[in-house]
């Protein structure tokens, strides 16, 4: 059983940054992975993910202010998150992509003046 450890999140004013990580029990190699968000009420949403070979797509709200990163070994996955916006408060989460893994407890981002 796959295990995800999300970390990195926190209280930051509108047009911070933050940096999320995501340890996986074993190596990634071969794997895309991806990172997700969700408020409370709503949907699980996709907001990045990086195949094998480090192509990455992002979700339109977060083009040119997220950048997403991956270490094979040891399974890693981070987030940079920069120039971040009020609508970005949420929690969350890694995986792999499409996601077939249990989910992790996510990291709580807040953007708040």
């Amino acid at each position: 059983q796959v295990q995800l450890v999300e970390s990195g999140g926190g209280l930051v004013q509108p047009g911070g940054s933050l940096r999320l990580s995501c340890t996986v029990s074993g190596t990634i190699f071969g794997i895309y992975m991806a990172w997700y968000r969700q408020a409370p009420g709503k949907q699980r949403e996709l907001v990045a993910r990086i195949t094998t070979d480090r192509s990455t797509k992002y979700l339109d709200s977060v083009k040119g202010r997220f950048t997403i990163s991956r270490d094979n070994v040891p399974g890693a996955v981070y987030l940079q998150m920069d120039s971040l916006k009020p609508e970005d408060t949420t929690f969350y989460y890694c995986s792999n992509f499409p996601n077939t893994w249990s989910w992790g407890q996510g990291t709580q981002v807040a953007v708040s003046s």
